[in-house]
């Protein structure tokens, strides 16, 4: 009965910070515990973009288990202490907590403890993420100002921009240059 009423708070705690944005929290998706937790500190001034290279999801089931599954990796194959990622986004528009706002994620190598990371689930080299998913990011980084997460000023990048990879795919990244805060040089 506790641990129902805890999340129950907790729930109502992330979803009354964060208004506009339905968020799953990692007790919901059935997050693995990290093997160790870095504190992060906040605000951060960077906001970095990914995305999975994974297929996309659609419905809470299959991107609850998606989630599951790029944590194993991250864990089981990269041996990091956790899903790398600080948030993933699924194309509805709902946000999976990963690491989430206070946790210095692996994300991002030689940024990680500078920044967050919103990963988009699916693969967008050729199409970007709908309209929902777009939104909900930007939703969230809004609330990330508001909760004092992120800087006001932060600067906005494409993984692609701080370390050699395709990610977050040629038309996510086209689409993130369009979007306030994006820059193009190197923090």
């Amino acid at each position: 009965m506790k641990t129902i009423l805890v999340i129950s708070l907790c729930w109502t705690l992330v979803q009354g910070a964060c208004p506009n944005v339905n968020i799953v929290l990692r007790s919901a998706w059935g997050a693995a515990a990290p093997t160790s937790v870095s504190a992060l500190h906040v605000p951060v001034s960077l906001v970095f973009i990914h995305h999975t290279e994974t297929s996309a999801c659609h419905d809470p089931t299959s991107c609850k288990a998606r989630v599951k599954n790029i944590q194993k990796y991250h864990m089981s194959t990269n041996r990091w202490a956790d899903i790398g990622y600080s948030f993933l986004v699924a194309e509805d528009g709902t946000i999976y907590e990963g690491r989430g706002w206070d946790r210095v994620g692996a994300h991002t190598e030689g940024y990680n403890s500078r920044g967050i990371a919103f990963s988009f689930i699916g693969s967008y080299s050729t199409s970007k993420p709908p309209a929902a998913a777009l939104t909900a990011v930007k939703n969230m980084i809004q609330c990330g100002i508001t909760q004092g997460k992120v800087a006001s000023g932060y600067h906005l990048y494409g993984h692609r921009d701080v370390n050699p990879t395709s990610c977050p795919g040629d038309a996510l990244y086209h689409e993130i240059q369009t979007w306030p805060h994006y820059i193009h040089t190197k923090p």
